[in-house]
């Protein structure tokens, strides 16, 4: 499996992000993209760091791009990013990518790009793990399935929150930087993932995906995409939209429906239509704990 990791030398965190990277792991400059040099990890095979020009949502078919300026067809695109929110909380987060309704920031309306639910779940764990071995006051949470970019192959970030402080502490750069070089040699070093848990499509909820986070901080399960209860109550989603999710959820096995999140004619139509087509619908119990 070739996995590009990708920084923008306009964001903050994603330049710290990726200084951590370097400092903590053996590279080697391999070529350029972008005038920027491209470099190749020589502990892990396969591995490359990319660093693009611009905003990260907004370059679409950069799996595309990269194949054709740098000759490798990447399997896994994980995006090392600023997060911000009005809130402005300390947040350390990861998300799978695309868009319900709307490509305002980013990617294709309507259309949602295919999501690595053990990677991306296992990340967010060693994101926790490493975090507790600091200070630091942090959220660490998935987000939701938003914004862009649109790429062919699973995609998701990995991000630091939510103000220019947290974007240039070099402690909590470190933390994802450590937790993904620890993922890439636990999952990818034998260029295969051997791991057998339930994959879910989560539903109902905030932005901030609190339920599906506390469920994977306590139970065998991991989560591909997730849809929110604001993109549900905005009409965003129907159908074609659930088909789209299913099928951007690889080996899904279930799903998991955040009832308090939503109305109980939200959560009847849900099940009724998932139902139909032999989904189970998963609940806590169901799962066991995590190891």
């Amino acid at each position: 499996m070739k996995v590009v990791i990708i920084s923008s030398i306009i964001d903050p965190a994603s330049k710290n992000i990726k200084q951590s990277l370097l400092n903590n792991s053996k590279w080697e400059s391999i070529d350029y993209f972008d005038d920027n040099p491209v470099y190749k990890n020589s502990v892990f095979k396969d591995v490359f760091l990319v660093t693009i020009n611009t905003r990260k949502i907004f370059r679409e078919n950069l799996d595309k791009e990269i194949n054709n300026k740098l000759s490798f067809n990447p399997d896994l695109a994980i995006f090392i990013s600023k997060h911000t929110s009005e809130m402005k909380k300390p947040t350390l987060s990861v998300h799978p990518v695309g868009n319900y309704g709307d490509a305002e920031f980013g990617g294709r309306p309507k259309i949602i790009v295919k999501s690595s639910p053990i990677l991306m779940t296992n990340l967010l764990r060693l994101m926790k793990k490493n975090y507790k071995l600091t200070n630091l006051e942090y959220q660490i949470c998935f987000e939701v399935t938003h914004h862009g970019p649109y790429l062919e192959i699973p995609t998701f970030f990995a991000e630091i929150g939510s103000t220019e402080k947290e974007w240039k502490d070099k402690n909590s750069a470190n933390i994802i930087a450590s937790s993904i070089l620890e993922l890439i040699g636990a999952y990818l070093n034998d260029n295969k993932i051997t791991v057998e848990v339930p994959v879910l499509l989560g539903i109902g909820g905030g932005h901030y995906a609190p339920r599906f986070t506390d469920v994977i901080f306590e139970k065998n399960a991991v989560f591909g995409h997730m849809i929110p209860s604001y993109q549900i109550n905005a009409g965003n989603i129907n159908g074609e939209i659930l088909e789209k999710a299913i099928e951007a959820t690889p080996n899904i096995t279930g799903i998991y429906i955040h009832k308090k999140a939503l109305k109980k004619t939200q959560i009847s139509e849900l099940k009724n239509w998932f139902n139909e087509r032999d989904f189970s619908i998963i609940s806590s119990k169901e799962l066991s704990p995590l190891s």
